[in-house]
């Protein structure tokens, strides 16, 4: 395993902007660790939906969790508004940073992460494989 910290700024999309970093890594399966920032728009699935939600306004990142994937990510992450109220759900495209986010990704080179059609559950779910 190899830890990679990553800052992102202001207007970055923040999935796609954690995808491109571990492809420029030349990793094909990551972890996020822990991540923490701020959103100027937020793009989450809560659960069990099936729309997206598009929130836009001051958000703070309290948790980010997820995997990375050679063919997609499967991102966590809740959110608190300026009342305090907390939001949580799947972290799609369109997450953009207001301020910064500050992210711990673990790069893992010895393994190959893909999602895979999964009759049981009918999503496309994580397949793990040694590199």
């Amino acid at each position: 395993m190899k830890l990679l910290p990553l800052r992102l700024q202001p207007g970055d999309d923040l999935r796609p902007a954690l995808e491109q970093a571990v492809r420029q890594a030349g990793c094909d399966a990551a972890f996020v660790l822990s991540g923490i920032g701020s959103l100027g728009r937020a793009s989450i699935r809560l659960a069990g939906a099936e729309q997206t939600l598009v929130l836009d306004g001051e958000y703070e990142i309290l948790t980010l969790a997820g995997s990375i994937a050679s063919n997609g990510s499967h991102l966590h992450m809740s959110l608190s508004d300026r009342e305090g109220r907390v939001l949580g759900g799947h972290a799609g495209p369109g997450c953009i940073v207001r301020t910064t986010a500050e992210v711990l990704l673990a790069l893992l080179p010895d393994w190959q992460l893909r999602r895979e059609p999964d009759e049981a559950t009918g999503y496309a779910e994580l397949k793990i494989t040694p590199s």
